[in-house]
């Protein structure tokens, strides 16, 4: 096991869990969950791995052929914060459920909602927040990497879940590991996940939970501050948080009009072709050619040195994009404007996926130079939601240094005005445009391809 040094910060919160729990006296709000000797107040749902109750814990074991499994409390809770302490077998993924529901009406009664994870794997994602069986994930480590840090493998990990309003956030042995900000579901079941095997050498492993507890009232009193180095994601379409706007944060789409925005081949915004709906900015579909109908839109501002997120939404075998320091003098003719183009993409359906060079025309890719991939988690697929759900685009510029990441995960890094970017224009459509990309500011653009494509929550800050 690494051993590891926690920050005073971190060191601090550990004292106050575990000083809170052995405190808590009647009166206080604090309720427990799990008696120690009992499963009362729970039941199984989704699966059939077993739960027992062992020396003053539940007990999950792994079984073969069975689904996700989990104990739910038969009570749902809308506001509270629960603290719990967990320990798992080291080959075993699982998650503390919150906020959860098992509907008919929603696959089958199958259970889904917000997961606090509990990762004991080298990506080392405890504390983060995924979305079970609609979204996935909404907070992956990989944007905290001291967050990654809180969990010990082989050891009992205290658990700190605050679900107030839309403020899901949570601490693994007193280090902050997410904060989210999403109102998607307001009350549910909280659930002890046993998590689906994939080999017999699996069956059998435990994992286990204690000091199950519970407050549903006061909860101001006891909520803990976040901590600088885990960033709040605020799900909420065409809204800053106050977290947001303290960090340098602006709405680039109000949600409702075309200000700051203007068609990419005059000062006016496009007649046709674009349609602004409860809070989504559509481009429609006119048959899959580039630019042939409302044309792309460019902001009215130049940016040199940002942060961009666009949440955006394809249709089946649909193909747009995203541009930065695009100048829209350059190209005159047919066809988008120029610019560096975050890929935007069907895979699955359409051709441009297949053609270029090593995928480098496939989603979030830096378009016809660099393929995107898990940078993140090397080895792992890009986090695509799919086909009709909403999928997060980030792009980061400072100076020459350029990301991109898709949901949370980094997938294309490069430096602009180098050697190696120069030789890769050099080998690419953008050849025959003299210094292609290398422009100090320039606008940001999205574009019509001619399939239907919408975007949402799109939010700037300067750096």
């Amino acid at each position: 096991m690494k051993k590891i040094s926690l920050t005073s910060f971190g060191a601090v919160f550990i004292l106050m869990f575990v000083t809170s729990i052995a405190l808590a006296a009647p009166g206080d709000g604090w309720r427990t969950l799990f008696n120690g000797k009992t499963l009362d107040g729970w039941e199984v749902k989704n699966g059939k791995a077993e739960y027992v109750v062992r020396d003053g814990s539940i007990t999950g074991i792994t079984r073969m052929n069975t689904p996700n499994t989990f104990l739910c409390t038969k009570e749902h809770f809308g506001d509270f914060i629960l603290e719990l302490e967990v320990w798992g077998d080291a080959a075993l993924n699982s998650g503390i459920q919150f906020r959860s529901n098992s509907l008919p009406e929603y696959q089958d009664g199958r259970v889904h909602g917000y997961q606090a994870e509990v990762d004991p794997s080298q990506r080392a994602y405890s504390g983060g927040i995924y979305d079970e069986a609609r979204r996935g994930w909404l907070y992956p480590l990989s944007l905290n990497p001291e967050g990654q840090k809180a969990y010990q493998v082989g050891q009992w990990n205290q658990y700190h879940i605050e679900a107030v309003g839309p403020e899901l956030r949570i601490w693994v042995n007193g280090v902050n590991t997410a904060n989210v900000v999403d109102d998607m579901t307001a009350s549910g079941f909280i659930g002890l996940q046993v998590h689906s095997i994939g080999s017999e050498e699996q069956a059998g492993r435990e994992i286990r939970w204690r000091n199950i507890r519970i407050k549903t009232e006061g909860l101001e009193a006891e909520r803990w501050p976040m901590a600088p180095h885990a960033p709040e994601l605020n799900y909420i379409p065409n809204t800053l948080t106050q977290y947001e706007k303290d960090k340098g944060w602006r709405l680039l789409w109000d949600g409702k009009t075309a200000n700051g925005w203007r068609s990419a081949r005059s000062d006016e915004f496009p007649a046709k072709g674009w349609m602004m709906k409860d809070g989504v900015l559509t481009v429609l579909e006119s048959g899959g050619e580039e630019s042939e109908n409302g044309g792309d839109i460019v902001t009215r501002d130049q940016f040199s040195n940002f942060e961009l997120k666009v949440e955006f939404r394809i249709t089946e075998g649909a193909n747009s994009g995203i541009k930065y320091f695009v100048d829209p003098e350059l190209n005159k003719g047919a066809g988008s404007a120029i610019g560096l183009e975050y890929q935007i993409l069907d895979d699955e359906k359409h051709p441009d996926a297949k053609m270029g060079v090593n995928g480098n025309r496939t989603l979030a890719s830096l378009y016809d130079l660099i393929p995107a991939e898990n940078l993140s988690v090397p080895g792992n697929e890009k986090v695509f939601r799919g086909v009709g759900e909403w999928n997060q685009a980030h792009i980061i510029v400072r100076g020459n240094h350029i990301e991109h990441w898709l949901n949370g995960f980094k997938v294309v890094e490069y430096e602009r005005n180098t050697p190696m970017y120069r030789a890769l224009v050099a080998y690419s459509k953008y050849k025959v445009w003299p210094n292609f990309g290398e422009a100090p500011q320039g606008h940001i653009l999205l574009q019509d391809h001619g399939n239907r494509v919408s975007f949402r929550s799109i939010k700037i800050r300067e750096l």
